[in-house]
Protein backbone atom coordinates (compact mmCIF):
# COMPACT_ATOMS: atom_id res chain seq x y z
CA UNK A 1 0.00 0.00 0.00
CA UNK A 2 1.17 3.51 -0.62
CA UNK A 3 -0.76 4.87 2.38
CA UNK A 4 -0.58 7.50 0.87
CA UNK A 5 2.31 9.88 0.47
CA UNK A 6 4.86 10.35 -2.26
CA UNK A 7 8.32 9.37 -1.11
CA UNK A 8 11.81 9.91 -2.37
CA UNK A 9 12.38 6.30 -3.34
CA UNK A 10 15.96 5.09 -3.69
CA UNK A 11 17.41 1.85 -5.05
CA UNK A 12 17.95 -1.13 -2.76
CA UNK A 13 18.55 -4.84 -3.31
CA UNK A 14 15.88 -7.32 -2.26
CA UNK A 15 16.06 -10.98 -3.27
CA UNK A 16 12.92 -13.16 -3.33
CA UNK A 17 12.02 -16.57 -4.63
CA UNK A 18 10.56 -16.77 -8.13
CA UNK A 19 8.22 -19.57 -7.08
CA UNK A 20 4.61 -18.52 -6.48
CA UNK A 21 2.64 -19.20 -3.32
CA UNK A 22 0.42 -22.13 -4.26
CA UNK A 23 -1.66 -24.85 -2.60
CA UNK A 24 -2.70 -28.39 -3.58
CA UNK A 25 -6.40 -29.25 -3.33
CA UNK A 26 -7.99 -32.70 -3.49
CA UNK A 27 -11.57 -33.47 -4.57
CA UNK A 28 -13.76 -36.54 -4.90
CA UNK A 29 -15.12 -37.10 -8.42
CA UNK A 30 -18.68 -38.32 -8.02
CA UNK A 31 -20.87 -39.61 -10.85
CA UNK A 32 -24.55 -38.61 -10.76
CA UNK A 33 -26.17 -40.17 -13.78
CA UNK A 34 -24.18 -38.89 -16.75
CA UNK A 35 -22.81 -35.95 -14.74
CA UNK A 36 -19.52 -35.78 -12.84
CA UNK A 37 -19.29 -33.51 -9.82
CA UNK A 38 -16.44 -32.27 -7.66
CA UNK A 39 -17.11 -32.82 -3.96
CA UNK A 40 -15.31 -32.77 -0.61
CA UNK A 41 -12.67 -30.12 -1.29
CA UNK A 42 -9.66 -30.21 1.04
CA UNK A 43 -6.35 -28.37 1.07
CA UNK A 44 -3.83 -31.20 1.38
CA UNK A 45 -0.67 -29.08 1.37
CA UNK A 46 -1.69 -26.19 3.66
CA UNK A 47 1.84 -24.85 3.60
CA UNK A 48 3.23 -21.36 3.19
CA UNK A 49 4.99 -21.03 -0.16
CA UNK A 50 5.33 -23.34 -3.15
CA UNK A 51 3.28 -26.57 -3.24
CA UNK A 52 2.84 -28.01 -6.71
CA UNK A 53 2.99 -30.85 -9.23
CA UNK A 54 0.66 -33.40 -7.59
CA UNK A 55 0.39 -36.97 -8.82
CA UNK A 56 -1.26 -40.11 -7.48
CA UNK A 57 1.07 -42.88 -6.32
CA UNK A 58 -2.02 -45.00 -5.74
CA UNK A 59 -5.61 -44.44 -4.62
CA UNK A 60 -4.48 -43.51 -1.10
CA UNK A 61 -1.30 -41.47 -1.60
CA UNK A 62 -0.85 -38.16 -3.40
CA UNK A 63 2.69 -37.00 -4.07
CA UNK A 64 3.62 -33.35 -4.58
CA UNK A 65 6.56 -30.97 -4.47
CA UNK A 66 6.54 -28.77 -1.37
CA UNK A 67 8.86 -26.12 -0.01
CA UNK A 68 10.44 -26.25 3.42
CA UNK A 69 13.66 -24.81 4.82
CA UNK A 70 14.20 -22.89 1.57
CA UNK A 71 14.28 -26.02 -0.59
CA UNK A 72 11.67 -28.13 -2.36
CA UNK A 73 11.19 -31.72 -1.21
CA UNK A 74 8.72 -34.46 -2.05
CA UNK A 75 5.71 -34.69 0.25
CA UNK A 76 3.19 -37.51 0.36
CA UNK A 77 -0.38 -37.08 1.53
CA UNK A 78 -2.17 -40.10 2.99
CA UNK A 79 -5.84 -39.73 2.05
CA UNK A 80 -7.16 -42.25 4.58
CA UNK A 81 -5.28 -40.72 7.50
CA UNK A 82 -5.48 -37.10 6.28
CA UNK A 83 -1.77 -36.71 6.99
CA UNK A 84 1.27 -35.30 5.17
CA UNK A 85 4.70 -36.91 5.55
CA UNK A 86 7.98 -36.00 3.88
CA UNK A 87 9.37 -38.50 1.40
CA UNK A 88 12.66 -36.74 0.70
CA UNK A 89 15.08 -34.35 2.34
CA UNK A 90 17.96 -33.84 -0.07
CA UNK A 91 20.58 -31.47 1.29
CA UNK A 92 22.27 -30.99 -2.10
CA UNK A 93 19.19 -30.07 -4.10
CA UNK A 94 15.43 -29.80 -4.58
CA UNK A 95 13.02 -32.31 -6.15
CA UNK A 96 10.13 -31.65 -8.51
CA UNK A 97 7.44 -33.57 -10.43
CA UNK A 98 7.28 -36.81 -8.38
CA UNK A 99 5.76 -39.55 -10.54
CA UNK A 100 5.02 -43.24 -9.95
CA UNK A 101 7.12 -45.59 -12.11
CA UNK A 102 4.89 -48.32 -13.61
CA UNK A 103 5.16 -51.81 -12.10
CA UNK A 104 7.75 -50.69 -9.56
CA UNK A 105 7.67 -49.59 -5.94
CA UNK A 106 9.53 -46.47 -6.94
CA UNK A 107 8.99 -42.93 -8.13
CA UNK A 108 10.86 -40.65 -10.48
CA UNK A 109 11.51 -36.97 -9.79
CA UNK A 110 13.55 -34.17 -11.27
CA UNK A 111 16.33 -33.02 -8.96
CA UNK A 112 17.84 -29.56 -9.26
CA UNK A 113 21.09 -29.54 -7.32
CA UNK A 114 22.60 -26.51 -5.64
CA UNK A 115 25.37 -26.76 -8.25
CA UNK A 116 22.81 -26.12 -11.03
CA UNK A 117 22.80 -29.72 -12.29
CA UNK A 118 19.31 -30.92 -13.23
CA UNK A 119 18.71 -34.65 -13.75
CA UNK A 120 15.91 -37.19 -13.53
CA UNK A 121 16.26 -39.61 -10.60
CA UNK A 122 14.60 -42.83 -9.51
CA UNK A 123 13.74 -43.09 -5.78
CA UNK A 124 13.03 -46.35 -3.99
CA UNK A 125 9.63 -45.84 -2.35
CA UNK A 126 10.62 -47.68 0.85
CA UNK A 127 13.97 -46.10 1.66
CA UNK A 128 14.14 -43.09 -0.70
CA UNK A 129 17.49 -44.16 -2.17
CA UNK A 130 18.13 -42.11 -5.37
CA UNK A 131 19.58 -43.35 -8.66
CA UNK A 132 20.15 -41.25 -11.79
CA UNK A 133 17.90 -42.46 -14.63
CA UNK A 134 19.10 -40.38 -17.58
CA UNK A 135 22.44 -38.57 -17.51
CA UNK A 136 22.49 -36.73 -20.83
CA UNK A 137 19.15 -34.87 -20.87
CA UNK A 138 17.94 -31.85 -18.91
CA UNK A 139 14.40 -33.06 -18.34
CA UNK A 140 11.81 -30.51 -17.29
CA UNK A 141 8.66 -32.68 -17.22
CA UNK A 142 7.99 -36.35 -17.85
CA UNK A 143 5.47 -39.19 -18.06
CA UNK A 144 5.99 -42.95 -18.16
CA UNK A 145 4.65 -44.90 -21.15
CA UNK A 146 5.79 -48.12 -19.50
CA UNK A 147 8.58 -49.02 -17.08
CA UNK A 148 11.21 -48.69 -19.85
CA UNK A 149 9.82 -45.94 -22.12
CA UNK A 150 9.83 -42.35 -20.90
CA UNK A 151 8.32 -39.35 -22.69
CA UNK A 152 9.79 -36.01 -21.61
CA UNK A 153 9.73 -32.30 -22.20
CA UNK A 154 13.45 -31.59 -22.39
CA UNK A 155 15.07 -28.20 -21.95
CA UNK A 156 17.08 -27.37 -25.07
CA UNK A 157 17.58 -24.45 -27.46
CA UNK A 158 15.79 -22.08 -25.11
CA UNK A 159 12.55 -24.09 -25.02
CA UNK A 160 11.04 -27.52 -24.50
CA UNK A 161 11.33 -30.43 -26.92
CA UNK A 162 9.37 -33.68 -26.92
CA UNK A 163 11.79 -36.59 -26.41
CA UNK A 164 11.15 -40.33 -26.12
CA UNK A 165 13.78 -42.29 -24.15
CA UNK A 166 14.31 -46.04 -24.00
CA UNK A 167 16.00 -46.85 -20.69
CA UNK A 168 17.04 -50.33 -21.89
CA UNK A 169 18.79 -49.23 -25.08
CA UNK A 170 19.78 -45.76 -23.73
CA UNK A 171 18.36 -44.22 -26.92
CA UNK A 172 16.79 -40.75 -26.94
CA UNK A 173 14.78 -39.48 -29.89
CA UNK A 174 13.40 -35.96 -30.33
CA UNK A 175 10.00 -35.84 -32.04
CA UNK A 176 9.13 -32.15 -31.87
CA UNK A 177 10.39 -28.74 -30.77
CA UNK A 178 8.22 -26.09 -29.09
CA UNK A 179 6.14 -28.24 -26.79
CA UNK A 180 4.51 -27.69 -23.40
CA UNK A 181 4.94 -29.21 -19.97
CA UNK A 182 1.69 -31.20 -19.74
CA UNK A 183 2.30 -34.87 -20.64
CA UNK A 184 -0.22 -37.65 -19.96
CA UNK A 185 -1.09 -41.20 -20.87
CA UNK A 186 -4.36 -41.30 -22.79
CA UNK A 187 -6.73 -43.76 -21.05
CA UNK A 188 -7.47 -47.06 -22.78
CA UNK A 189 -4.88 -46.45 -25.49
CA UNK A 190 -1.18 -46.81 -26.26
CA UNK A 191 -0.77 -43.08 -26.73
CA UNK A 192 0.63 -40.08 -24.89
CA UNK A 193 -0.87 -36.59 -25.10
CA UNK A 194 1.22 -33.42 -25.25
CA UNK A 195 0.72 -29.75 -26.10
CA UNK A 196 2.29 -28.47 -29.30
CA UNK A 197 3.28 -24.80 -29.41
CA UNK A 198 4.49 -24.83 -33.01
CA UNK A 199 1.60 -22.63 -34.14
CA UNK A 200 0.05 -19.46 -32.72
CA UNK A 201 -2.88 -21.56 -31.52
CA UNK A 202 -1.57 -24.29 -29.27
CA UNK A 203 -2.77 -27.83 -30.01
CA UNK A 204 -3.35 -30.92 -27.89
CA UNK A 205 -1.82 -33.80 -29.84
CA UNK A 206 -1.37 -37.52 -29.36
CA UNK A 207 1.92 -39.39 -29.78
CA UNK A 208 2.55 -43.08 -30.28
CA UNK A 209 5.99 -43.39 -28.61
CA UNK A 210 6.75 -46.61 -30.49
CA UNK A 211 5.90 -45.54 -34.05
CA UNK A 212 6.30 -41.79 -33.63
CA UNK A 213 2.89 -41.09 -35.18
CA UNK A 214 1.25 -37.86 -34.00
CA UNK A 215 -2.30 -36.57 -34.46
CA UNK A 216 -4.08 -33.36 -33.54
CA UNK A 217 -6.89 -33.79 -31.00
CA UNK A 218 -8.09 -30.19 -30.53
CA UNK A 219 -6.78 -26.68 -30.01
CA UNK A 220 -6.10 -26.03 -26.36
CA UNK A 221 -7.97 -23.41 -24.36
CA UNK A 222 -6.10 -20.22 -25.43
CA UNK A 223 -2.80 -19.93 -23.56
CA UNK A 224 -3.76 -22.70 -21.12
CA UNK A 225 -0.81 -24.89 -20.19
CA UNK A 226 -2.13 -27.84 -18.19
CA UNK A 227 -4.66 -30.64 -18.62
CA UNK A 228 -5.54 -34.18 -17.58
CA UNK A 229 -7.68 -37.09 -18.79
CA UNK A 230 -10.67 -38.71 -17.15
CA UNK A 231 -11.04 -42.47 -17.47
CA UNK A 232 -13.92 -42.03 -19.97
CA UNK A 233 -11.64 -40.18 -22.39
CA UNK A 234 -12.65 -36.63 -21.44
CA UNK A 235 -9.97 -33.94 -21.30
CA UNK A 236 -10.10 -31.45 -18.43
CA UNK A 237 -8.26 -28.17 -18.95
CA UNK A 238 -8.28 -25.29 -16.45
CA UNK A 239 -7.85 -21.58 -16.96
CA UNK A 240 -8.12 -19.07 -14.12
CA UNK A 241 -10.96 -20.43 -11.90
CA UNK A 242 -12.74 -22.49 -14.60
CA UNK A 243 -12.19 -26.10 -15.67
CA UNK A 244 -13.22 -26.81 -19.26
CA UNK A 245 -13.97 -30.26 -20.72
CA UNK A 246 -13.78 -31.93 -24.12
CA UNK A 247 -14.33 -35.54 -25.15
CA UNK A 248 -12.87 -36.33 -28.61
CA UNK A 249 -15.43 -39.10 -29.12
CA UNK A 250 -18.56 -37.05 -28.48
CA UNK A 251 -17.79 -33.32 -28.50
CA UNK A 252 -17.00 -30.76 -31.19
CA UNK A 253 -15.87 -27.96 -28.88
CA UNK A 254 -14.92 -27.13 -25.32
CA UNK A 255 -17.59 -26.61 -22.64
CA UNK A 256 -17.45 -25.69 -18.96
CA UNK A 257 -17.01 -28.57 -16.54
CA UNK A 258 -16.79 -26.57 -13.30
CA UNK A 259 -16.49 -22.95 -12.19
CA UNK A 260 -15.07 -22.24 -8.75
CA UNK A 261 -16.93 -19.44 -7.02
CA UNK A 262 -15.17 -19.65 -3.66
CA UNK A 263 -12.24 -17.34 -2.98
CA UNK A 264 -9.65 -20.08 -2.41
CA UNK A 265 -9.48 -21.40 -5.97
CA UNK A 266 -8.27 -18.44 -8.00
CA UNK A 267 -5.79 -19.37 -10.71
CA UNK A 268 -5.50 -23.10 -11.43
CA UNK A 269 -2.24 -24.37 -12.86
CA UNK A 270 -1.73 -28.14 -12.47
CA UNK A 271 -4.48 -30.76 -12.57
CA UNK A 272 -4.45 -34.56 -12.33
CA UNK A 273 -6.71 -37.54 -11.57
CA UNK A 274 -6.15 -40.97 -10.08
CA UNK A 275 -6.08 -43.98 -12.39
CA UNK A 276 -9.67 -45.09 -11.74
CA UNK A 277 -11.07 -41.57 -12.02
CA UNK A 278 -12.56 -41.17 -8.54
CA UNK A 279 -10.39 -38.27 -7.34
CA UNK A 280 -8.95 -35.08 -8.77
CA UNK A 281 -6.08 -32.95 -7.49
CA UNK A 282 -5.31 -29.44 -8.63
CA UNK A 283 -2.99 -26.57 -7.82
CA UNK A 284 -4.18 -23.02 -7.35
CA UNK A 285 -2.38 -19.80 -6.59
CA UNK A 286 -3.24 -18.52 -3.15
CA UNK A 287 -6.35 -16.36 -3.58
CA UNK A 288 -5.83 -12.66 -4.38
CA UNK A 289 -7.81 -11.72 -1.27
CA UNK A 290 -5.51 -13.76 0.96
CA UNK A 291 -2.43 -12.14 -0.57
CA UNK A 292 -3.84 -8.64 -0.17
CA UNK A 293 -4.88 -9.40 3.41
CA UNK A 294 -1.39 -10.71 4.18
CA UNK A 295 -0.02 -7.45 2.83
CA UNK A 296 -2.44 -5.46 5.01
CA UNK A 297 -1.47 -7.40 8.14
CA UNK A 298 2.24 -6.79 7.46
CA UNK A 299 1.48 -3.09 6.84
CA UNK A 300 -0.32 -2.72 10.18
CA UNK A 301 2.54 -4.53 11.93
CA UNK A 302 5.08 -2.35 10.07
CA UNK A 303 6.78 -5.59 8.97
CA UNK A 304 8.76 -4.44 5.96
CA UNK A 305 9.95 -7.89 4.88
CA UNK A 306 6.51 -9.50 5.12
CA UNK A 307 4.98 -6.49 3.37
CA UNK A 308 7.40 -6.42 0.45
CA UNK A 309 7.21 -10.20 -0.01
CA UNK A 310 3.60 -9.91 -1.21
CA UNK A 311 4.65 -7.81 -4.23
CA UNK A 312 6.08 -8.85 -7.59
CA UNK A 313 9.55 -7.75 -8.58
CA UNK A 314 8.09 -5.45 -11.24
CA UNK A 315 5.30 -3.95 -9.14
CA UNK A 316 3.79 -0.81 -10.67
CA UNK A 317 2.05 1.76 -8.47
CA UNK A 318 -0.34 4.31 -9.96
CA UNK A 319 -2.50 7.24 -9.01
CA UNK A 320 -5.90 6.84 -10.62
CA UNK A 321 -6.45 6.50 -13.51
CA UNK A 322 -3.00 5.87 -15.01
CA UNK A 323 -0.36 8.17 -13.47
CA UNK A 324 2.66 5.95 -12.78
CA UNK A 325 4.19 6.86 -9.40
CA UNK A 326 7.00 4.32 -9.32
CA UNK A 327 7.95 0.84 -10.48
CA UNK A 328 9.94 -2.02 -8.94
CA UNK A 329 10.11 -3.81 -5.62
CA UNK A 330 13.43 -2.18 -4.68
CA UNK A 331 11.90 1.28 -4.74
CA UNK A 332 8.82 0.11 -2.89
CA UNK A 333 10.92 -1.42 -0.12
CA UNK A 334 13.12 1.63 0.33
CA UNK A 335 10.16 3.99 0.61
CA UNK A 336 8.10 1.87 2.97
CA UNK A 337 11.02 1.00 5.26
CA UNK A 338 11.45 4.70 6.00
CA UNK A 339 7.68 5.25 6.23
CA UNK A 340 7.23 2.40 8.74
CA UNK A 341 10.05 3.72 10.93
CA UNK A 342 8.59 7.23 11.01
CA UNK A 343 4.93 6.28 11.62
CA UNK A 344 4.50 4.48 14.98
CA UNK A 345 0.68 4.86 15.04
CA UNK A 346 0.22 3.50 11.52
CA UNK A 347 -3.01 1.59 11.02
CA UNK A 348 -5.34 0.77 8.14
CA UNK A 349 -8.88 -0.54 8.53
CA UNK A 350 -10.86 -1.97 5.59
CA UNK A 351 -14.38 -0.59 5.44
CA UNK A 352 -15.43 -2.43 2.28
CA UNK A 353 -13.77 -5.00 0.04
CA UNK A 354 -14.72 -6.31 -3.40
CA UNK A 355 -12.95 -9.31 -4.95
CA UNK A 356 -13.39 -9.66 -8.70
CA UNK A 357 -11.18 -12.18 -10.47
CA UNK A 358 -7.57 -11.21 -9.78
CA UNK A 359 -8.56 -7.73 -8.53
CA UNK A 360 -9.17 -6.72 -4.92
CA UNK A 361 -10.73 -3.29 -4.33
CA UNK A 362 -10.41 -1.95 -0.79
CA UNK A 363 -12.05 1.09 0.77
CA UNK A 364 -9.56 2.07 3.47
CA UNK A 365 -9.67 4.19 6.60
CA UNK A 366 -6.16 5.22 7.69
CA UNK A 367 -4.47 6.66 10.75
CA UNK A 368 -0.91 7.94 10.47
CA UNK A 369 0.91 10.41 12.72
CA UNK A 370 -2.38 11.41 14.30
CA UNK A 371 -4.07 12.14 10.97
CA UNK A 372 -7.13 10.34 9.61
CA UNK A 373 -7.91 9.85 5.95
CA UNK A 374 -9.83 7.72 3.47
CA UNK A 375 -8.65 6.13 0.26
CA UNK A 376 -9.43 3.38 -2.23
CA UNK A 377 -6.80 0.91 -3.41
CA UNK A 378 -7.19 -1.42 -6.41
CA UNK A 379 -4.81 -4.40 -6.25
CA UNK A 380 -4.14 -6.69 -9.21
CA UNK A 381 -2.58 -10.06 -8.40
CA UNK A 382 -0.62 -12.18 -10.89
CA UNK A 383 1.19 -15.44 -10.18
CA UNK A 384 0.62 -15.13 -6.46
CA UNK A 385 2.02 -11.61 -6.10
CA UNK A 386 0.61 -8.08 -6.22
CA UNK A 387 1.65 -6.82 -9.66
CA UNK A 388 -0.21 -3.48 -9.82
CA UNK A 389 -1.74 -1.05 -7.36
CA UNK A 390 -3.90 1.95 -8.28
CA UNK A 391 -4.78 4.49 -5.57
CA UNK A 392 -7.84 6.74 -5.59
CA UNK A 393 -7.42 9.54 -3.05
Amino acid sequence: MQKHFLFVLLFSVFVVSAQPNTEVYLFDLLATGQTLELKNKRNISNNEGYDNQPSFYNDNIVLFASIRNKQTDIAKYNIRDNKVDWFSETAVGSEYSPTKIPNQKAISAIRLDTTGTQLLYKYDFKNGKPTVLIKDLIIGYHVWFDKNILVSSVLEDGGLSLVVSNLETKANKTFQKKTGRSLHKIPNSKLISYISKENDEWEIRSLNPITGETKKIINSIPMAEDMCWLINGTILMPKNNIIFKFNPKTDTQWSIFHTFLDKEIANISRITTNEIGTMLALVSDVSPEKIVQKQLDAYNNRDIHGFVDTYSNNIKVYNYPNELIYEGKEKLKKGYASFFEQTPDLHCEIKNRIVYGNKVIDEEFLIMNGKKMKAVAIYEVENGKIAKVTFIQ
